[in-house]
């Protein structure tokens, strides 16, 4: 029983359990013993407390009609009056849509390849071959976005481009693919793939370098071909760490990348390239409506949360890795 100290106003206040001082001071103890490890982990925490939560002191503008000289506290509310907006506007089919199919072709095309490509690489038996091949498929993440539209640009060009000019000797027409929208798609994947697979990768490497070699070994014993140990070893030991890699893809499958998008925009495939993102951008930013654009990215968060909501669930009745 634990005993009570009288409050100030007269009303009974239960005093805190032995139990539970203990298990405090234990906590305690154990962050005294791991003090480093904590000092390591602070500028991480600080870093998502001041860039991703205390960002969103301002969603509020996007239930409020926002003007800079009233602030966030003082300016009127007016509700779902953007939302509402956003989704009667006519821009709202195509500019949703847009992302949609950038998102899902990202996802069906982008997402299998670098655990193909980590699949591949593990098998390569010369090491000096294999680190060398690893250089090559990571170095394109290195280069900025802004580089790699640009050499898109110069490559693709139809007076000196590298593609049109074998089109040219194949006895084809030159193709404008930067300023034709049918090909705008196809060229943000692509360059996507290109650019990030070989870094999306190393996290299918690092869980493939924790499948034990005692496996393939007895396999090899009982004349199981590589095709074979890639079925029933490799991709078995690395499925827990590809489906928590799905759910968080699925959670940011509307997070198209901006810069991209935004550079490889012109008015000519303007049909397909206007994205949510850019959208905000050109709302936002360009046209000064803070609290609509706030909105729609608002919007935006919610239906990405609400995907990753609905695909942990399934993930867990499946009895797959989850993320909680």
């Amino acid at each position: 029983m634990s005993r009570t100290i009288p409050a100030r106003r007269g009303h009974p206040v239960a005093a805190p359990s032995p139990q539970r001082k203990n298990s405090l001071s234990l906590r305690l103890k154990r962050i005294s013993r791991a003090w480093q490890l904590y000092v390591l982990l602070a500028p991480a925490i600080i870093y998502i407390l001041v860039f991703k939560y205390w960002p969103m002191y301002g969603v509020q503008i996007a239930f409020k009609n926002y003007n800079p000289a009233d602030g966030f506290t003082d300016s009127p509310w007016v509700g779902l009056t953007h939302f509402i907006r956003f989704v009667n506007s006519y821009q709202f089919g195509q500019v949703v849509g847009n992302t949609l199919w950038i998102a899902v072709l990202g996802l069906l095309i982008a997402f299998p390849i670098p655990i193909i490509l980590a699949l591949l690489v593990n098998q390569l038996q010369s090491e000096r071959f294999k680190k060398f091949t690893q250089t090559v498929l990571y170095s394109p993440a290195f280069i900025s976005t802004v580089v790699v539209v640009g050499i898109m640009f110069v490559v693709l060009s139809p007076r000196s481009g590298l593609v049109n000019n074998a089109i040219q000797l194949g006895g084809g027409e030159p193709i404008f693919f930067m300023g034709s929208a049918e090909w705008f798609r196809p060229i943000y994947v692509i360059s996507d793939v290109w650019q990030n697979a070989g870094f999306s990768m190393i996290v299918y490497l690092a869980a493939l370098a924790a499948v034990d070699p005692a496996l393939h070994d007895a396999a090899k014993v009982d004349g199981a071909s590589k095709l074979q140990r890639i079925r029933h070893i490799d991709l078995p030991g690395i499925m827990p760490v590809v489906t928590i890699l799905f759910i968080l893809a699925i959670g940011n499958l509307l997070n198209v990348g901006f810069e991209k998008a935004l550079l490889m925009q012109t008015p000519l495939n303007l049909s397909t390239s206007e994205i949510i993102q850019t959208y905000v951008y050109h709302a936002g930013l360009q046209q000064a409506q803070f609290s609509y654009s706030a909105a729609i990215g608002l919007f935006n968060s919610l239906l990405n949360l609400a995907l990753l909501l609905v695909f942990n669930t399934i993930a867990r009745r499946a009895n797959q890795a989850t993320l909680w």
